[in-house]
């Protein structure tokens, strides 16, 4: 017996793979089931067993993952409450029965031979949406997966099948979203910011009640009025899922596309009398933000870009006025570089301009304009970085004195590239 042969049951190709192979999309990741066999035949054949929950196997030299064919019966509350049996005696059609919709419950013979008893490359050609069974409904995170699944497949415009979408709004009506840990919501966040069109997760969500559940503050954003003059797009949410998609377009960073989701969270704590004003609503969002990022334990460093973009991005788009020109005192000015870390982590501030670019071009009619700003505020941290240590040290200057001097320094290198920005540009 060859290591990595299987010499009791049969496999096959299943789920993402065989789906993004119909669709002509690259596939990387390459999952199989096995009918028919049991844990101690796998081992025998070299295969290592990594799942806890239910057999689940590496193959010894493709490392590709090996499933035991499985069911699934509800047993207790959310996506853990389930008793799972992985018996010999288990089908392939009862193991795809217990995936989450149609276009993932195909499988492939090793000839390439479609097995698809649940209608999904019918319903993948028509590019729906469709859960496979009522089952559906026992796992709450579905309801997470299938709005990725959304925004993964974009470019061929999947929509929910209503069906599908009523079953996502009762499960979130009967309080099932209770039940997710914070680290399984932001691991599908994750997988939702690397898509190429992220807002599509966050507006099926809206769209089945599970965004005013889970991110309350973004769900809020849809009824607060902006000045039509610099957003004719609209309301705050529109508004920040085109920021959100920009930040998208701007950068792979899923650090720069989560700052952008969350830099106008202050807008949604703007008394409506104020509205479509928000005066200091760059300040007031920096704690909404910071509970979001506690609720769900999201990484300290993605936490503090966003803050750093909430906080300051409106200072940033006030370098230069409408008509290029330096529009700040040059104590502002170090003050917004300063409270952004430049001249300890300037590449921390490349990716706050690019997440304030991405702010600029999330409006209509404004995606193609250019943001000079970027620019110009990494010229000027460069000036501002020129301070010669030597000179002032030589001059006497001692504790306080020094950090004194250093700043009056950077200051006056601040104000010269000022004036020759100015006379350059104008």
């Amino acid at each position: 017996m060859m290591k990595g042969e299987i010499v009791q049951g049969q496999a096959y190709l299943v789920g993402g793979a065989v789906r993004d192979a119909l669709l002509g999309i690259e596939v990387y990741d390459r999952d199989w089931v096995v009918v028919g066999s049991r844990p101690e035949a796998m081992l025998q054949a070299g295969f290592e067993q990594v799942g806890k929950d239910f057999p689940v196997f590496l193959h010894p030299k493709t490392k590709e993952e090996y499933a035991l064919a499985r069911t699934e019966r509800k047993s207790g509350i959310g996506y853990h409450g389930f008793e799972v049996s992985a018996s010999a005696d288990v089908t392939l059609e009862e193991d795809l029965l217990r995936r989450d919709l149609t276009i993932n419950a195909m499988a492939q013979t090793p000839q390439g031979a479609l097995i698809d008893p649940y209608g999904g490359q019918d319903d993948l050609q028509k590019r729906i949406l469709r859960h496979v069974s009522p089952a559906f409904s026992e796992d709450p995170l579905r309801v997470l997966r299938v709005a990725r699944f959304a925004a993964k497949l974009q470019a061929f415009d999947f929509k929910l099948h209503a069906d599908t979408r009523d079953l996502m709004q009762h499960m979130v009506q009967s309080g099932e979203l209770a039940a997710l840990t914070p680290e399984r919501v932001w691991q599908e966040v994750v997988k939702a910011l690397n898509t190429q069109k992220p807002s599509v997760f966050f507006m099926v969500l809206r769209e089945v009640g599970a965004l005013k559940v889970l991110f309350p503050e973004l769900d809020r954003l849809f009824v607060v009025t902006q000045p039509p003059k610099h957003h004719p797009e609209g309301d705050v949410g529109t508004h920040t899922m085109m920021v959100l998609d920009a930040a998208a377009c701007l950068s792979d960073d899923l650090e720069v596309r989560f700052a952008a989701l969350m830099h106008d969270l202050g807008k949604g704590l703007t008394p409506e009398e104020f509205w479509p004003k928000h005066h200091g609503h760059e300040a007031a969002g920096v704690p909404v933000v910071a509970a979001l990022c506690r609720r769900y334990r999201v990484p300290k460093k993605t936490q503090q870009l966003a803050e750093k973009v909430t906080e300051w991005h409106g200072l940033i788009h006030k370098g230069l006025d409408s008509g290029g020109k330096p529009a700040l005192k040059p104590k502002t000015y170090l003050k917004v570089i300063q409270a952004c870390q430049v001249l300890k982590k300037p590449e921390n501030f490349e990716r706050i301009l690019l997440a304030c670019e991405a702010d600029a071009k999330g409006r209509t009619g404004f995606e193609t304009v250019a943001y000079p700003q970027a620019k110009f505020w990494m010229a000027l941290a460069e000036a501002a970085t020129q301070v010669d240590n030597r000179a002032i040290l030589a001059q006497g200057h001692q504790g306080a004195e020094i950090a004194e001097a250093i700043e009056r320094q950077r200051l006056q290198l601040i104000g010269q590239f000022l004036e020759a920005y100015s006379l350059k540009n104008h």
